[in-house]
């Protein structure tokens, strides 16, 4: 065959299999309809590139994956070398198999003596996974240096969007035009960072929410990566991913071979539609959760390390008097942790403070109708723990000296078989002995340093794999048991980990005006109902501000509902406003759950609109936040996009701020009648925001006649 054409879910890839050395993917993006054989061939034929002067006598290609011997003069796809030789890899093509969506291409070098397998699925939703499984054929050692994986970009697109940040503030977006040479995003933390791009996406300037055609890629690994886009003087322009390796981190025997970590890339008409192909695909896995998702009270701003059976007791009453149906145990119940300087490690209920165990809040909790999660941090290890002190030798570092500590504590060698049957056992007796449906999965600092001990080798990569055994044999042995992924807050956010959890924390800032751009960007990659978001107390812990109730409850809304607030604290009113906000998030959850996630481009710099939309479009639900003073007085029209354009929408206002309106303003008039549009009506038109003070948020619903 001189082409191969993968296409599903309006999704095209097609391969150029007589390109040299080894074949390249001339096209990933809208699904060529209609397109033959010969149309394909032809498609090929019109990629490749002239002899140019003062080039190569053969323009170079971008291959699947492209090495200087090949006559690639850009990021290689593989480096490597056998004890300082053999540095030279060109790969040929030695074989396919492939059926309407899913290849398989086998890559061959004799003299190199390495063969690849590269793996190419197209999802049902559209996007394209690919990773590649390496295998040494020689007779001595291979040290793999790099392994990235090639996306070919359309070359109009000239600007990249990326996200970066710090705890607190995670996936900050930034953009800047996509020029000629090479700009690449890096973790080095061992977990993907605070500061990590979960996307890196390139498209055509000004590419938006809902318009600009736009590809990005996602690692889904959760260890150190690295991402790039590049763009050459051949014209040539790609995005490549994959796992980060440190120095001498995989070092194949005679006939090992290394797996890649899947690389994920989607395509979209805006960046809406790109991430409904990750939010579709992720919902259709057979462990996804399927079950409405539990609105969850963790107790950690509520109490602290301040453990005591009566005050657990009493916050858990008050849980399930605002209708919660998980109760959390966060960080404090172990031997010895009475802050956050000791005891990580010694995963035993502490018996000063818990004389009979758990068992008595866990069997209060569960008569309130509750079910019962523990906060664990399985891969950490304070040196004043009596783990650490029996095991140093259990702690990751490269020197005699322990690495910088980050909140007191060190990292555990996961990859040591001894330690790992150590933290294996520990959380498999305390899920035997009590009845814990929730593990809240802690990883509060990066890997620095990270050795198998002085002298050793690097053991981020064996630490990942490690990690990932250890989840996927919880959740074999316990079924039913859920994790979620929490990493200084958001700080461990990947398709990896989320292949074996079922949510993350999304951040440790509950601030809602923080947590706006947060969660969009979040988003990008993350369906909302695997995304903790949670009803704050007035006073946000992480920034001090001051926020209302309805502000934080209608930024919580489209996600997996919960709260963090001491409610034994509350007065009636604002409790009765909390079992307002939690029967509303019960009844959305469904729609959450399946619907599509809408943000709305062009709207006032002071106020963001975003929606979901049901699968089937019969009805949704949009937020208007206010989140500074708007120019205009009152604000100009917004849209609500994403609807059925034929149907017609009655519109309502189901939940305002209860602080009241400007003084002077008369009623919005929509607002206060039988307001009655259809899609295409309120997405070309739009309506009248209400004026609203800094700070607050109005929230509609929008049902069809039918």
């Amino acid at each position: 065959m001189s082409t191969l054409h993968l296409r599903r879910g309006g999704t095209s890839v097609v391969v150029d299999m007589t390109a040299q050395p080894h074949p390249a993917i001339v096209h990933w993006g809208r699904e060529l309809v209609g397109s033959t054989p010969l149309s394909l061939a032809s498609l090929a034929l019109a990629a490749r590139p002239q002899r140019v002067s003062g080039g190569l006598d053969e323009t170079p290609r971008l291959g699947l994956l492209p090495t200087p011997a090949g006559g690639w003069l850009g990021t290689p796809g593989i480096e490597g070398h056998r004890d300082g030789a053999g540095g030279s890899i060109r790969f040929e093509l030695a074989g396919v198999q492939s059926n309407y969506h899913r290849a398989t291409i086998s890559l061959v070098d004799s003299e190199a003596q390495l063969a690849a397998q590269i793996e190419l699925r197209v999802g049902a939703s559209g996007l394209l996974h690919q990773r590649i499984l390496l295998r040494n054929t020689g007779a001595s050692r291979y040290t793999l240096q790099s392994l990235q994986i090639i996306f070919p970009m359309p070359w109009d697109a000239t600007e990249i969007l990326d996200t970066t940040g710090r705890h607190l503030r995670e996936r900050t977006p930034q953009r800047r035009a996509f020029t000629f040479g090479t700009h690449t995003r890096e973790s080095r933390r061992g977990r993907p960072g605070a500061d990590a791009t979960l996307l890196l996406a390139a498209g055509r300037p000004g590419f938006g929410f809902e318009n600009g055609r736009v590809h990005g890629i996602h690692v889904a690994w959760s260890g150190n990566h690295r991402v790039t886009a590049e763009r050459t003087t051949t014209g040539e322009a790609f995005l490549s991913g994959g796992e980060l390796l440190l120095a001498g981190e995989v070092i194949l025997a005679p006939g090992e071979s290394l797996q890649s970590p899947w690389v994920i890339g989607s395509w979209g008409d805006g960046l809406t539609e790109l991430s409904a192909r990750f939010h579709e695909e992720w919902r259709a896995r057979p462990q996804h959760p399927r079950r409405p998702r539990p609105v969850t009270l963790n107790t950690w701003e509520a109490v602290y390390f301040d453990h005591s059976l009566e005050k657990l007791a009493a916050l858990a009453d008050a849980a399930a008097g605002v209708g919660v149906e998980r109760f959390v145990l966060d960080d404090g119940w172990f031997t010895g942790r009475r802050d956050d300087t000791a005891g990580l490690g010694d995963w035993f209920v502490d018996r000063d403070v818990w004389p009979d165990g758990l068992h008595p809040l866990i069997d209060q909790v569960r008569e309130l109708g509750m079910e019962f999660g523990l906060w664990v941090e399985p891969e950490m290890i304070n040196p004043d723990s009596d783990l650490a002190r029996r095991h140093p030798d259990w702690i990751l570092r490269g020197r005699m000296a322990l690495p910088p500590s980050a909140r007191q504590q060190q990292v555990l060698d996961l990859a040591h078989p001894d330690a790992y049957d150590y933290i294996s056992g520990r959380l498999h007796a305390l899920l035997e002995e009590y009845p814990i449906a929730y593990l809240k999965w802690d990883h509060n600092r990066d890997l620095v340093d990270a050795g198998s001990g002085p002298g050793g080798s690097s053991r981020v990569h064996d630490h990942t794999l490690a990690l990932y055994r250890l989840l996927d044999e919880l959740k074999a042995r316990h079924p039913r048991l859920e994790i979620e992924s929490c990493a200084s807050g958001g700080a461990r956010v990947d398709l990896g980990i989320l292949d074996r959890t079922d949510r993350i924390w999304t951040s440790d800032s509950l601030d809602p005006l923080e947590r706006l751009a947060n969660q969009r960007y979040t988003g990008l990659v993350v369906a909302p109902e695997l995304m903790g978001m949670h009803l704050t107390s007035p006073i946000v812990h992480a920034s001090g501000r001051t926020v209302s109730l309805a502000l934080s409850g209608a930024v919580a809304l489209f996600g997996h509902f919960g709260i963090e607030w001491d409610l034994t604290a509350v007065d009636e009113a604002t409790r009765e406003q909390i079992v307002w906000w939690v029967a509303l998030a019960k009844r959305l959850r469904p729609l959450i759950a399946t619907g599509r996630v809408v943000h709305v481009d062009g709207t006032d710099p002071g106020i963001d609109v975003r929606g979901m939309v049901a699968a089937d479009a019969a009805s949704a639900v949009f937020t208007i936040t206010q989140t500074e003073t708007s120019v205009a007085y009152p604000a100009g029209r917004v849209r609500l996009p994403g609807l059925d354009a034929e149907r017609r929408y009655r519109v309502r206002v189901i939940a305002a701020d209860g602080r009241g309106d400007h003084p002077g303003q008369s009623p919005l008039a929509w607002a206060h009648q039988d307001t009655a549009l259809t899609g295409l009506e309120l997405e070309s038109v739009g309506l009248r925001p209400p004026v609203q003070f800094p700070q607050q948020a109005r929230v509609l619903e929008l049902l069809t006649d039918d």
